[in-house]
């Protein structure tokens, strides 16, 4: 299978695939309909994402299921990850809104997500991983470049 199909990103014969694990697109957007629940009452990233929609919201599920092996939508709708990128250009994310998202996401996943040690400890690795990158090209002035394909994540991190 490929990843398009669900099994790429990081298949484990035994586990399956990281997207399966996740619970697929279903499991995606309940955790990230928990975590802007969460998010819009926080008092540090509440104004950031005062105006995002629900549109916003499934962007974000639709990502995760991509970068964790899952069906393509986020390129073939959304401007894979060149376009990604661009949505966090000149935001100038601050660290301090980049841990906070990251713990808050993390913490919602524990909630959301399967009681997995490994599945829990990638998922962490790869919030880590993607809001440092997103931080870096938020701030004033950068030129991403050409970011090639959206990056693919699994039980062995970034595939």
């Amino acid at each position: 299978m490929s990843a398009a199909t669900g099994a790429g990103a990081g298949a484990d014969e035994e586990r399956g695939s990281f997207y399966e694990a996740v619970g697929g697109i279903d499991g995606l957007r309940r955790l990230t309909e928990s975590f802007y629940v969460v998010v819009r009452a926080d008092p540090l990233l509440a104004p950031v994402f005062a105006h995002f929609t629900p549109t916003h919201v499934e962007h974000v599920a639709v990502w995760m299921s991509e970068v964790f092996g899952g069906p393509a939508g986020y390129t073939a709708e959304l401007g894979g990850h060149p376009g990604l990128i661009r949505n966090h250009l000149g935001l100038s994310i601050t660290e301090e809104q980049r841990a906070r998202w990251a713990e808050l996401m993390i913490s919602t996943a524990a909630k959301e997500l399967p009681d997995d040690k490994l599945l829990q400890q990638r998922f962490a690795e790869y919030i880590e991983w993607g809001t440092r990158i997103a931080r870096s090209v938020s701030q004033p002035g950068v030129e991403p470049g050409s970011p090639g394909p959206v990056p693919q994540w699994g039980w062995n991190g970034l595939v």
